[in-house]
């Protein structure tokens, strides 16, 4: 850039001169004070070693830009020097943030709600497997019950027969009675009292132990899944496909205990009925009934 010398009278006493930076980068100053100016212009162009030499009188220095970069370095420059001035420690203010909208709101609430809904079903989950295990080991605990059970009443039968065939021969002179009845006779009634009552445990067991119920679905179809009222229509069960050739033939057991249950096929997402099962209720209500004896 080119620059001129004026004293403090106004008058140009020093030729026209240069101000370059040693390594070669050129810059445009506006007019600075001889006292404060250079001071200024040393600091904000932070420049090692400057080729000047001038007499410490009070002088300005103008300068003028060659070319529109210059002068918007120029302009740049003095907005930047003009902020250090009034406010040396001044921050950039920072941007405000923007209000969230009606659609983002919705959508946090909408991830905050499927999180707790996601966490809540995996308690769910976790409560339905423990339920599952505690009901498996039950079962298991009413088929060893009813083992026992059956080989004692295998021993008692055992028991009647011989009661009853002493009861049946001569008896013995001095026998005693026992309500009117002689003893042979009263022992082969109660063994047989006992007997009938194990029975009837035994039939019990029965009615609670869990039956395997095979179900099967044909068709064509990719999923396919029973749920019912055996679970509380909350997980059912997947049935497992075999390719016949043309369709699909899906199966599965369950576990279930006597009584009536109502299901219903879940195929591929939709909502079907077994055409091979009877029927309950009506509209959206008509599921499958299954009678487990």
């Amino acid at each position: 850039m080119e620059c001129n010398l004026l004293n403090s009278l106004g008058q140009t006493n020093f030729p026209r001169f240069k101000v370059e930076k040693i390594d070669g980068v050129r810059g445009d100053m506006a007019s600075y004070n001889s006292r404060i100016g250079f001071h200024r212009m040393h600091k904000s162009f932070s420049a090692p070693n400057w080729k000047y030499n001038i007499p410490c009188t009070s002088w300005k220095v103008s300068c003028a830009p060659e070319n529109l970069e210059e002068e918007f370095s120029v302009a740049v420059s003095e907005n930047i020097a003009e902020a250090g001035e009034s406010d040396p420690e001044a921050l950039p203010e920072e941007v405000p943030e923007r209000p969230l909208r009606s659609n983002e709101l919705k959508l946090l609430l909408a991830d905050a709600e499927r999180s707790k809904l996601l966490k809540k079903l995996s308690e769910a989950n976790r409560y339905n497997r423990l339920l599952k295990r505690e009901l498996q080991a039950k079962e298991d605990a009413l088929v060893n019950f009813k083992s026992e059970l059956s080989v004692v009443e295998l021993e008692l039968q055992v028991l009647v027969r011989l009661a009853e065939e002493i009861s049946k021969s001569a008896i013995p002179a001095g026998s005693r009675k026992v309500n009117g009845r002689y003893i042979q006779s009263h022992l082969f009634s109660r063994l047989e009292a006992i007997r009938e009552k194990l029975k009837e445990q035994i039939k019990d067991v029965e009615a609670v132990q869990a039956k395997e119920v095979p179900l099967s679905w044909v068709g064509v179809a990719e999923s396919v899944q029973v749920m019912g009222s055996f679970d509380g229509w909350s997980q059912g069960e997947q049935l497992s496909p075999e390719y016949t050739g043309s369709y699909m033939h899906f199966s599965a057991t369950l576990f279930l205990r006597p009584g009536r249950y109502e299901i219903k096929f879940l195929i591929d997402g939709d909502w079907q009925l077994s055409p091979e099962l009877p029927t309950t209720g009506e509209g959206l209500t008509k599921n499958n009934l299954l009678v487990v004896e």
